[in-house]
């Protein structure tokens, strides 16, 4: 499963993000559908790995700015993994 394995899913939204951009979507939009994915995530479903608690556990205790600022962040950690 895709949420399994740390490497995989940043990946993927790597991809994502890059096929967002390539399709027009601002960095705003961009990170808003990433704040709106985040929470489903936290309401729906359980991490399955270090990574994903680590995230769950601050995504739960983070305001709605901060939300905003930690979905800003794993769009660059995806996207600099893209890039090595």
């Amino acid at each position: 499963m895709l949420l399994e394995n740390w490497e995989k899913w940043t990946s993927f939204l790597g991809q994502q993000v890059e096929e967002a951009k390539e399709h027009g979507m601002s960095k705003k939009v961009i990170e808003k559908t990433a704040v709106q994915i985040g929470d489903y995530l936290a309401k729906n479903v359980d991490p399955k790995n270090e990574q994903e608690r680590v995230l769950s556990d601050l995504w739960g205790v983070a305001d709605s700015e901060e939300k905003h600022a930690l979905a800003n962040c794993v769009i660059k950690l995806v996207q600099k993994n893209r890039v090595q």
